[in-house]
């Protein structure tokens, strides 16, 4: 494969809210290319990208799937993500990697609380999106109330390039959506059910909707004139002459590579409508590894900037964005940046400092047992590798001889954490290592010891990603679990600022030994959760102990007063005694410590509660029932929306008053209620739960 050849490649992700019809939109992607012979169905289990069992039990995505096809030339490297906001880290580690993505919208529903998540990643990672409103079938479909919600909500810039032909079914509307118009080429798209779509009939406009193609037109050329700077198309257009498509095709992808606008396509994945033009967009207006800024990192040796562009010759460079625990050998997806990598080579992975072996690469399709052998891979390709010891996602792997360390993945910090323990003692090992793998592939699975219990304690994004942990347990590594209440991940601060002295005077390891600390504590919000700032006076004690004591204050300070993780907490280490017979490293680290358990007194200590981001739409009637109820569990409603038929809340509510809301909305709602719950913030607990701990 040349260099050239990477303008054919496309590395995209389908990304959307849950139910909002993204894996039928995927499916029916892989059905049109041939990927699959077989269209499959979300609710049947039998989808390509769905293919865990418990994805195929419950519908839904959970894991990641990355899927290769071919359309028009192309080599098209698709990854279908899950919508639920339990498995955000999923979409986050995939829009690390991804040079492109498809957002899909539900035409009745619009701009949903995950479609803003999902928006707002992809805006992180500077990540250019087509948009395809899916179910343009179903009652209530409005596809400008969509567009109009993705530029109020999304500060978006949608630019329709089809408009649908009617909304909604045959069943509830005298004009049904029966199919789309396509504005460059100015016809009418027909899809033949009978064949599930495959067969397309291209005809001229029906006259009642010539006016609003018209319409339609002007807007998407009116849009792309503001930005053509190299005149494609302006004067050509103000001229009243004919701009071949093509041109207009060329402008579209510049201005989409450059985010400037977001293409809109429509159609029904459920009815086969649509969705070959998705994939011509897909190929016409997303971006090649070519046309992406090269990747930027660290030279470690050098401790400078450094670049590598997509490009063969280039050394080596490439990160791991996702790890699949299997008995025959951990699985890691590889996103390639720079270079080429063959199978025995030996790379560097630059933040451990260890060369690992390259023993295996593979095309991966959507089963991870599924895969096809590869003897080398090149820039802007995405492998699976099998071989690495001490890798794990976020990880970069590179060039021995050209060392880079590429930014690394941030996730979401767990909120909800959970007991567990092995039914039979005699199986603790053997679950400690199942937990370790499943850590391993999932950066928001995080497995702690109770230092004072000893009991395993497991915290993730929500109940049903620590739910499907279990069941993962269960049924991949079959494992006899007993699991207990879910409970709410508190973190600690600070109520004000204070001024400590930590001491050490004592026997350690029968020496009688002495440090004293003067440190500064103070609540901040930074960056990072705890930070510590040495402002001893020079030489005021010698090397290494102000090195020492930095490092205890940052260990101590992984706990407060209580137990739970820290946040938002400044150390300032302002002085220090030194005594000549008895000062040692211990010593210090102890007298640190101490000064950290002195800060998190009982009249210090803030204990702080997650507090999550609620969406609920729901009938307008059963508004005010919600709207109560929420209101009960301390929940401040930030804003309600109605079009009359339904009504949005959008309101804040502490995690700990919500474990079983699901249930409780159904049961208020008639289950007419949809919602979606996402962490939000940390805010100070009531005085009431604090004093449950101190007194327990």
């Amino acid at each position: 494969m040349a260099t050239a050849d990477l303008k054919v490649f496309r590395n995209i992700g389908v990304i959307a809210h849950i139910d909002a019809g993204k894996t039928t939109t995927t499916e029916h992607l892989l059905y049109y290319a041939g990927a699959k012979h077989k269209l499959g169905g979300v609710d049947e289990g039998t989808t390509e990208t769905d293919y865990d069992p418990e994805e195929q039990e419950r519908g839904i995505t959970i894991y990641s799937a990355c899927v290769p096809l071919q359309w028009l030339g192309h080599t098209v490297n698709l990854i279908d993500t899950p919508g639920h906001v339990d498995f955000t880290a999923e979409v986050e580690r995939s829009l690390r990697v991804l040079d492109g993505c498809v957002c899909v919208f539900d035409a009745q529903k619009g701009v949903e609380a995950q479609s803003e998540t999902v928006w707002r990643q992809a805006n992180k990672y500077n990540v250019p999106r087509l948009v395809f409103v899916n179910k343009m079938d179903v009652v209530g479909a409005n596809y400008a109330n969509c567009l109009e919600q993705i530029r109020d909500k999304l500060v978006g810039l949608p630019l329709p390039l089809v408009i649908p032909i009617g909304a909604g079914s045959s069943r509830e509307t005298a004009t049904p959506f029966v199919g789309v118009i396509d504005l460059l080429a100015m016809k009418a798209l027909y899809f033949d059910n009978g064949d599930h779509g495959r067969t397309i009939r291209s005809a001229d406009i029906p006259a009642e909707n010539l006016e609003q193609a018209n319409k339609y037109r002007e807007e998407l050329f009116d849009a792309l004139t503001r930005h053509d700077e190299e005149d494609k198309i302006t004067t050509a257009y103000l001229e009243g002459k004919e701009v071949p498509v093509e041109v207009v095709r060329s402008l579209v992808r510049e201005q989409t590579i450059k985010r400037l606008v977001q293409p809109v396509l429509c159609g029904s994945g459920r009815e086969h409508v649509g969705i070959q033009p998705l994939l011509d967009a897909i190929c016409h207006y997303l971006p090649s590894p070519l046309d992406r800024p090269p990747v930027v990192g660290i030279n470690p040796k050098k401790q400078k900037e450094e670049k590598r562009k997509p490009e063969f010759k280039e050394p080596f460079s490439g990160l791991v964005f996702k790890v699949i625990a299997q008995d025959s050998g951990d699985l890691f997806y590889v996103r390639t940046y720079s270079g080429t990598l063959k199978i025995n080579s030996r790379v560097l992975n630059p933040g451990k400092d260890v060369k690992e072996v390259i023993g295996k690469l593979y095309h991966i399709h959507a089963d991870p047992n599924q895969r096809d052998e590869l003897a080398e891979t090149h820039a802007g390709d995405i492998v699976a590798v099998i071989g690495l010891k001490e890798s794990v996602t976020g990880d970069t792997l590179c060039e021995t001889q050209h060392p880079i360390l590429l930014e690394p993945i941030t996730f979401a910090e767990a909120v909800v954490s959970q007991r567990i323990e092995p039914e039979s003692s005699a199986d603790k090992d053997k679950l400690a290592n199942v937990l370790n793998k499943l850590q391993r592939e999932d950066p928001t699975f995080v497995v702690k010891i109770d230092k004072d219990t000893g009991q395993m304690v497991m915290n993730g994004m929500g109940t049903l990603h620590l739910e499907v942990k279990r069941h993962r347990m269960e049924r991949d590594f079959r494992m006899k679990i007993r699991v207990y209440k879910p409970q709410v991940s508190y973190r600690e601060t600070l109520k004000k600022a204070v001024t400590i002295e930590g001491e050490c005077d004592r026997m350690i390891g029968g020496k009688n030994v002495f440090a004293r600390v003067k440190v500064e504590f103070s609540p901040r919000k930074e960056d990072q959760p705890v930070s510590v700032t040495n402002k001893l006076k020079p030489n005021s004690i010698p090397n290494p102990f102000p090195d020492v004591i930095v490092r205890g204050l940052k260990s101590a300070l992984q706990s407060g007063g209580l137990g739970f993780q820290v946040l938002d907490v400044h150390a300032t280490l302002i002085d220090a005694t030194f005594d000549a017979e008895r000062s040692t490293e211990p010593a210090y680290e102890a007298a640190a410590a101490d000064a950290v358990a002195k800060a998190f007194s009982r009249e210090n200590m803030q204990l702080l509660e997650p507090v999550m981001k609620l969406s609920v739409t729901v009938p307008t009637e059963s508004s005010g029932s919600v709207f109560s109820y929420l209101t009960a569990r301390r929940g401040e409603i930030d804003c309600q929306e109605s079009d009359g038929r339904l009504s949005e809340i959008q309101a804040r509510v502490p995690l700990v008053k919500m474990f079983d809301y699901a249930d409780e909305l159904r049961s208020l709602t008639q289950g007419r209620a949809s919602s979606t719950m996402e962490p939000h913030s940390y805010a100070p607990a009531p005085d009431e739960i604090l004093r449950t701990f101190l007194e327990g």
